[in-house]
């Protein structure tokens, strides 16, 4: 995990105006249900047919809410490597009736480097359709719009917006990182021309390790949070010092507390820190790992909710075990886990390499005892 760097927050520097009802105006209001299937020259097609991705209600009103997110996985058809549409809608409606908060699609887990950008529309209208169609119309979509360019990132903003997303996940731009003058003067910018334009709400997403290092501190998130169209965290640096400072800062500067519905959402980016981010005051989680075990992830959020902390925390030992091992084989392994516990998973799109037979046993025994958690819950 990368080094957290973090400047301490001075006190008294912050502003109310926490905002949270932004709506699209008349002007940017965009159209769904008429996405094409592939890129006009793209060899690469998908397996589905978008006749039908306009069945209501698309765009509703899904607040954010504390609780379990989770990064789907993308699916691809063995040989062709098109768009497995079947399996992502599968897959989806598992973790819905599992009873995660909200789902999030082109993150890392999505592969969403290796779309291109018809190809994620489909993925996230297939999922909106597929939760619509199975009774979670109710269920809010997060999709991860980061670019290193302001205006693509808004493209991805829209474009989301138009499958059915309901909250864009933003990365700042780090490519050009050592222009930048003041860094943290460029990423202010970056994240307002974003928030401005976006037709769905902004959640700035803090991974040092996807952005060479770079690690936003608490002041420059709560300068970010002023802004009524940014409305919560994930915070994958792991830093549970920063997610206090964030977490409290924000929740003085709510017009109306209500813990129950946080007008600056703040998310823990992995399931090995699950009760550490409840402590600090965080809303819960948006993590991968809840792709192979979304029970046991939600599990040990309760328990430690309800006051049953060594409960709790015996659980977040199996949970933290089995996040070890999604850490170290990456998106590669979880698929290898999915397909030996769960029968479908598949591999990811090339030049991502195929497990070897010994790696893909040694994923599976990595997540057996979580597997067996999930299993008896």
């Amino acid at each position: 995990m990368s080094p957290h760097n973090d400047a301490p927050s001075p006190t008294g520097s912050f502003t109310t105006g926490f905002n949270r009802s932004f709506r699209p105006s008349g002007s940017e209001t965009l159209m769904t249900g008429h996405l094409s299937v592939g890129e006009p020259h793209s060899p690469l097609s998908c397996s589905y047919s978008s006749t039908s991705l306009d069945s209501a209600p698309f765009h509703m009103a899904r607040p954010l809410v504390p609780g379990v997110y989770v990064p789907t996985m993308c699916f691809f058809e063995e040989g062709t490597e098109d768009l497995d549409t079947v399996t992502i809608a599968h897959h989806a409606v598992r973790l819905a009736r599992a009873g995660v908060t909200g789902l999030a699609t082109q993150g890392s887990n999505g592969e969403a480097v290796h779309l291109t950008h018809s190809e994620r529309q489909l993925v996230t209208a297939t999922t909106r359709k597929a939760l619509n169609e199975s009774g979670f119309s109710h269920m809010p979509i997060i999709v991860g719009c980061g670019s290193q360019s302001t205006r693509e990132t808004i493209q991805y903003c829209r474009e989301g917006w138009e499958a059915g997303g309901d909250y864009a996940l933003v990365l700042p731009p780090s490519y050009y990182a050592p222009l930048f003058a003041p860094s943290s003067e460029t990423i202010i910018e970056f994240f307002h021309a974003v928030a401005d334009a976006s037709p769905i709400p902004i959640i700035i997403y803090n991974y040092p390790g996807a952005v060479n290092g770079m690690d936003l501190s608490s002041d420059i998130i709560l300068q970010l949070a002023e802004h009524s169209n940014i409305v919560g965290v994930k915070l994958t640096c792991g830093n549970t010092g920063k997610l206090n400072r964030v977490a409290a800062a924000a929740r003085k500067l709510s017009k109306k507390h209500d813990p129950d519905h946080p007008e600056f959402l703040v998310l823990a980016g992995s399931a090995d820190f699950s009760i550490q981010s409840l402590v600090a005051g965080g809303h819960g989680i948006l993590a991968g790992l809840a792709n192979i075990a979304p029970k046991a992830c939600i599990q040990t959020i309760e328990l430690y909710k309800q006051g049953k902390v060594a409960e709790s925390q015996t659980m977040q030992e199996v949970v933290s075990q089995g996040d070890w091992t999604a850490i170290q084989g990456g998106v590669v392994g979880v698929k290898a886990g999915l397909q030996s516990w769960m029968g479908y998973g598949g591999v990811g799109r090339s030049p991502l390499p195929r497990p070897s037979p010994d790696q893909a046993r040694e994923w599976k025994e990595g997540f057996r005892e979580l597997v067996m958690l999930e299993k008896s819950l």
